[in-house]
């Protein structure tokens, strides 16, 4: 089934302090057009220079996620990250005067409260996923930490945490469909143990921080000095250390609350992959560092996959239209029929074929004595493939006729020569409207891809 990708109705401002600047920081959700993806937007800034939400632009990991494109930053992206994966959403701009995004109460639930408020608006264009085909994983040596991804008809996460302390103890979570994400997981805040909490206010490292937007679990026994000085850090008159370990004001939204933060952390650390994934995740002692990286291995695999995926179809097999039903439903005749065989064809994508012979009228010219199929010929072939895609979904395609409407990002790889067996696949960039077909296609022959172009044409009735 097809899913259409979503960006937000309207836009939509916050208004908070940065957990580790202290600076208040506006920050506002805009629409954005499709395939766009998330980006952050520095209006503070000269330009109001762009940073995609890129794992490329990963720097460093030691207090949150932080980006950085040409000398611009993005600091603790992760929670609004999430949220916008929790809510659906595949394109949206996210606007900011300054390098850090609000932390609010710690975690998603205030960012998803905004996007909801703001709508979601459904787009003319079909969303991708990368579908997981195998284990894929990644470990930390130094700590142990691990991820891994398996195959899977859904996007599940789960995390499992064991920091070695009796106050925390070993906890895990699971996430079975993102629909779950908004009642389960996106009010999970963010946490901390008071032997990194002294580090931090001691180097001023947590300027943005009070007892509302971090869960501080005392894994150790807790000086005067050390609660004088977070007193002065929080502005409390009094704090004390509850039963089950974690400083005052701030009751646990579930006993295994930071299991889900970590969760929480692992979305939006992997939507700085770029693609959805259909695969089940699970994270081991997961951080920052491991997210990160483990993002940018995949964003690595889906890249060169993608550039160099080459489907394998058993031409032996009766298929799905031979030229006899071609020729009923495509106008073109020979000499300028240049498809053989229909092999797959649903509502988004088709799949034709063409074997390529020295009794092509165009080898004639093209070259005499070193014979090389013309690219523009290739072209045409796959835009003839797409054009029987269209015209099956009017009842009467013989009254109808195909027309070029545009050519953009052709690329051709390598030469077609006699004797090659030409595999055409053509997928929709965005849903069949009005005639239109707007599709990406793929020409391979020898196990690899010889031409690729965007392409678009509309079918008419004839005059």
């Amino acid at each position: 089934m097809m899913v259409k990708q979503n960006t937000i109705s309207n836009e939509v401002s916050l208004t908070g302090v940065g957990l580790h600047t202290g600076k208040d920081v506006k920050m506002t959700f805009k629409p954005a057009p499709i395939n766009s993806g998330f980006s952050f937007v520095r209006i503070d800034l000269e330009g109001e220079p762009i940073i995609e939400a890129d794992a490329n632009y990963v720097v460093n990991t030691q207090r949150g996620t932080n980006l950085e494109k040409l000398g611009v930053k993005i600091q603790t992206p992760e929670h609004v990250l999430a949220a916008l994966i929790g809510c659906n959403l595949d394109n949206v701009i996210i606007e900011l005067d300054s390098s850090e995004l609000p932390i609010m109460d710690g975690s998603s639930k205030y960012f998803v409260q905004a996007l909801e408020k703001a709508g979601l608006l459904e787009q003319d264009a079909i969303r991708k996923y990368y579908i997981v085909k195998e284990v894929i994983s990644f470990v930390d040596e130094t700590t142990g930490s691990e991820i891994i991804v398996m195959p899977c008809d859904e996007y599940q996460v789960t995390t499992m945490v064991d920091f070695g302390t009796k106050v925390l103890g070993t906890q895990n979570a699971t996430m079975k469909n993102i629909s779950e994400f908004k009642k389960e997981i996106a009010d999970s805040r963010t946490f901390s143990f008071l032997h990194e909490l002294e580090s931090l206010l001691d180097n001023g490292l947590i300027k943005g921080g009070d007892l509302n937007n971090a869960i501080v679990y005392v894994d150790k026994e807790i000086s005067e000095t050390t609660m004088e000085n977070l007193k002065l850090a929080f502005g409390k008159d009094q704090i004390s250390v509850k039963p089950n370990g974690i400083l005052d004001n701030l009751t646990l939204h579930y006993p295994n609350e930071a299991a889900r933060h970590k969760l929480l952390d692992v979305i939006g650390d992997l939507a700085l992959i770029g693609t959805r994934i259909k695969g089940k995740v699970i994270a081991n002692k997961p951080g920052h560092f491991v997210n990160t990286q483990f993002a940018k291995k995949m964003a690595k695999l889906i890249k060169i996959e993608q550039r160099n995926h080459v489907p394998i179809y058993d031409l032996d097999l009766e298929p799905l239209m031979d030229i006899h039903k071609i020729m009923s439903i495509l106008p073109h005749r020979p000499p300028f029929l240049f498809i053989d065989r229909i092999i797959e064809m649903s509502e988004s994508h088709i799949v034709g074929m063409k074997n390529v012979t020295i009794n092509e009228s165009f080898f004639i010219g093209h070259f005499p004595g070193a014979p090389v199929m013309p690219g523009v010929i290739i072209v045409e072939a796959m835009a003839q493939t797409g054009g029987i895609l269209v015209l099956n979904t009017v009842p009467d395609p013989e009254n109808y006729l195909t027309y070029f409407m545009k050519i953009d990002n052709v690329k051709f790889k390598h030469k077609v020569l006699p004797g090659d067996t030409l595999t055409f696949k053509c997928e929709l960039i965005t849903p069949i409207r009005r005639g239109i077909c707007h599709m990406q296609a793929h020409a391979y022959a020898n196990g690899k891809l010889v031409a690729e172009a965007e392409l678009m044409a509309q079918i008419a009735k004839k005059q």
